[in-house]
């Protein structure tokens, strides 16, 4: 696999250590930052220039998932970001599809994971 550096951002400290896991395990060329919410994200990315992929959860505490992709996308335009959630409604699927987000449902699985960054 190519060179990435992938941000992984979810409240759920057992989600972010299963992807993290996840990815480790099939390439362990491939950074991670980690984060537990948007704040974090934004904290620990500052200064950061090389992302390549996020993984982001929709259900966070303050800024959900499709803003904070949102946002990412604004500093990153070519980032390639999944959306991590159980809610499988079909405005949720429309509103990330509509701003070139790939859909990744829980329950995390390997399959799925490793389909995202590959």
């Amino acid at each position: 696999m190519a060179y990435h550096k992938v941000l992984v951002v979810d409240d759920s400290r057992v989600s972010r250590m299963l992807v993290r896991t996840i990815i480790e395990y099939a390439d362990k060329e491939i950074s991670i930052i980690d984060a537990s919410n948007a704040e974090e994200a934004f904290s620990k990315i500052e200064g950061v220039n090389d992302i390549t992929m996020a993984i982001v959860d929709l259900n966070m505490p303050g800024i959900d998932g499709l803003v904070l992709a949102t946002k990412l996308l604004e500093y990153f335009p070519t980032l390639k970001i999944g959306l991590l959630t159980a809610n499988v409604q079909d405005i949720v699927r429309n509103k990330a599809e509509s701003l070139g987000i790939s859909f990744i449902p829980k329950p995390i699985t390997e399959e799925k994971i490793l389909a995202f960054i590959q």
